[in-house]
């Protein structure tokens, strides 16, 4: 009775490891997919909000963004996304929603309020940065606000110039971020920045809403707001995936759920591509690697789960083999 029952534990074994394969092929196949980037330089809203800190945010901005949203949205500060966009972002972004790109989870970032950490900013020519936490090629495009823009009103796409005042096309990667030159139109007070990065490689598209303050406004001015930093992005990142769940976008404490673009049920407009994902920060340097449309990362994956799948099964073969012959010897 002791064979058998040693032998029926073996067998046991080989159930679990032979169970363990679906859920191993379930793990490497829809592992959560990092974000991309959003502009430091003037630093963007959500940017600026995650350095402040997602869970204590020393704004009242950021401090109604959370209130709003979550702290998810910060700690997902790169990751203001339309998956298959196309260019088509006026068509997808209704008015109001254009900083979090018709996003529910970061519709704290659409708040119409005239106190948003704003960058100081000048007439003339200026250097704009883009961190990207996983570089693409593709197009940058940055939007001024007009004179009709009012800060406590909801942000329009009739708020924007019609044409982008800067923009670049596959610009130069410095320490982890596409930098490229604009020269600035004449302002007065606060305005906004928009931008748009469309990928080349993709139809997913990112954007950034960055608030600036020209010389000479009236009123006060917000304190100067800072991009993340690199300790800022890993300890983020770390503590959104642990803490977080990823980088879903369903937030049961807002209500946040995921947003689909039109035209496509039941896709995931705002998750970013499979193929791109990148669970760390992008390291500084010309090394750091370009990703894009090849799916042979998806392919290697599933191969390896299989390979998994049909070891384990062979596994449990053995052992049921062995367990059968050993029970009919002990007898």
């Amino acid at each position: 009775m002791a064979v058998i029952t040693t032998a029926r534990r073996r067998a046991t074994a080989g159930i679990a490891v032979l169970g363990a394969a679906p859920l191993a092929l379930t793990v490497l196949t829809a592992a959560p997919a990092s974000a991309h980037g959003s502009l430091s330089d003037p630093v963007s809203r959500v940017s600026a909000c995650f350095a402040e800190g997602p869970e204590s945010p020393t704004s009242a901005a950021c401090a109604a963004a959370v209130a709003a949203g979550g702290t998810q949205a910060l700690y997902d500060w790169n990751g203001v996304n339309i998956a298959n966009a196309a260019g088509n972002h006026r068509r997808l972004i209704p008015d109001g929603k254009l900083c979090s790109a018709g996003n529910d989870k970061f519709k704290g970032l659409d708040l119409p309020r005239a106190d948003w950490p704003a960058t100081k900013l000048a007439a003339g020519s200026h250097t704009f940065r883009f961190r990207a936490t996983a570089p693409h090629k593709g197009s940058f495009e940055l939007y001024l606000t007009n004179s009709s823009y009012d800060p406590a009103k909801p942000l329009k796409w009739s708020d924007l110039e019609e044409k982008p005042f800067a923009g670049a096309t596959d610009p130069k990667l410095v320490d982890g971020s596409y930098v490229f030159d604009g020269t600035v139109p004449q302002r007065a007070g606060r305005q906004l920045i928009y931008t748009v990065w469309q990928r080349s490689d993709s139809p997913e598209a990112f954007y950034a809403c960055s608030d600036v303050m020209f010389d000479g406004a009236a009123g006060g001015t917000a304190s100067a707001p800072s991009a993340p930093s690199e300790q800022e992005i890993t300890e983020g990142e770390t503590k959104s995936s642990v803490e977080h769940g990823g980088h879903g976008d369903d937030d049961a404490a807002t209500g946040a759920k995921v947003t689909e673009a039109a035209g496509t049920p039941g896709a995931a407009a705002n998750a970013p591509e499979p193929d791109s994902a990148a669970t760390s920060p992008a390291p500084a340097g010309p090394n750091l690697a370009e990703t894009g449309g090849s799916s042979s990362t998806s392919y290697l994956t599933m191969g390896g789960a299989a390979a998994l799948a049909v070891g384990a099964a062979a596994l449990f073969a053995s052992v049921r083999r062995r367990a059968a012959s050993t029970a009919r010897h002990g007898r």
